[in-house]
């Protein structure tokens, strides 16, 4: 298990997110569409994760699919731009989807998935989710299982120019989540994800850290992202 990409829901184009981050100096690409849902994207690769800004493309599409992230996308973007959730990869996800299952979780089940790239290529991967409502209280991560290897998937973006030399001197070192109750969250993480929790409300997936602080008032959610 390792952290895939962090989402970011944002009202703004991906032409829009690409424009400010390259003023910025950071390399980031518009990504595609998820045309069955109605969503499209801009992307921002480092070495062992990648930043995703998530819009609404055709909101007659969006409002009428069931698919919990975007759900969850129409449901934030009512208050403001903001941090959404993070993806997780696993290695076999219809034994993953059982094991939590096990431990009392309700599932999605898994589904398909797919985007069209800017360029006009299908990318296809697999993907779960816990179920829980959408609301102000912190989603579960969800967890993903692409179609092509990581080694080819990297080839892919470094031969693109998605994933230049100077992205992959960067990595996303911590993932912070502003929720009501640290302790809370960090347990039911921990059961979730099958790890030990840290001195201080965290949880290390791979070189990341998950790390859960006390906030008051508004919605629970991942609120910063370390990258250096």
């Amino acid at each position: 298990m390792k952290l895939d990409h962090v989402v970011y829901f944002t009202s703004k184009s991906p032409a829009k997110i690409v424009e400010e981050q390259r003023n910025e100096g950071n390399q980031s690409v518009i990504g595609g569409r998820h045309e069955k849902w109605g969503t499209y994207n801009a992307l921002r690769y480092v070495k062992n994760a990648y930043v995703e800004w998530l819009s609404v493309e055709r909101p007659e599409i969006a409002k009428q699919v069931d698919h919990p992230l975007t759900r969850l996308l129409l449901h934030d973007l009512k208050d403001k731009d903001g941090w959404g959730t993070i993806c997780l990869s696993v290695s076999n996800i219809e034994q993953f989807n059982e094991d939590i299952i096990n431990k009392g979780f309700n599932t999605s089940g898994v589904l398909d998935a797919e985007r069209r790239t800017a360029g006009g290529e299908l990318r296809k991967w697999k993907m779960l989710f816990v179920d829980q409502p959408v609301s102000d209280e912190l989603p579960y991560p969800f967890f993903i299982e692409w179609e092509t290897s990581e080694e080819i998937r990297l080839e892919q973006l470094r031969a693109e120019g998605t994933l230049t030399e100077e992205n992959e001197k960067l990595e996303v070192r911590e993932c912070v989540f502003g929720v009501e109750d640290p302790l809370r969250d960090t347990g039911e993480w921990a059961v979730l994800l099958s790890q030990k929790v840290g001195d201080s409300n965290d949880i290390r997936i791979g070189n990341v850290l998950l790390r859960f602080i006390q906030q008051e008032g508004g919605k629970d959610r991942l609120q910063e992202v370390i990258i250096r």
